[in-house]
């Protein structure tokens, strides 16, 4: 699968046969984004989708020096889950 990031549009997203998923980001300041919404299509769901548009956030964060704001249920959570990506946010989920 692969994660598209728009940055424009402040999101990552993937499209896939039956519908898409999203992580939606607001930019808070110069090298810090808010997390907020995490949603996939209702067929989609327990694939993992959500959790690989996490990670791919993690893994723009970690190349461009970003830190991350956890403001989402399902990311905060995902955080919890994944010690090793704790580092990224600002404060530990």
């Amino acid at each position: 699968m692969k994660v598209i990031h728009e940055v424009l549009r402040h999101r990552f997203w993937v499209r896939l046969p039956g519908g898409e998923g999203e992580l939606l980001y607001s930019v808070e300041g110069p090298d810090l984004l808010d997390l907020y919404h995490a949603e996939v299509s209702p067929n989609l769901r327990g694939r993992g989708i959500a959790a690989a548009l996490v990670q791919a956030a993690c893994d723009y964060a970690r190349a461009s020096g970003t830190r991350l704001i956890a403001s989402c249920p399902y990311v905060e959570a995902w955080f919890r889950s994944h010690p090793e990506q704790r580092d990224l946010l600002i404060a530990p989920a």
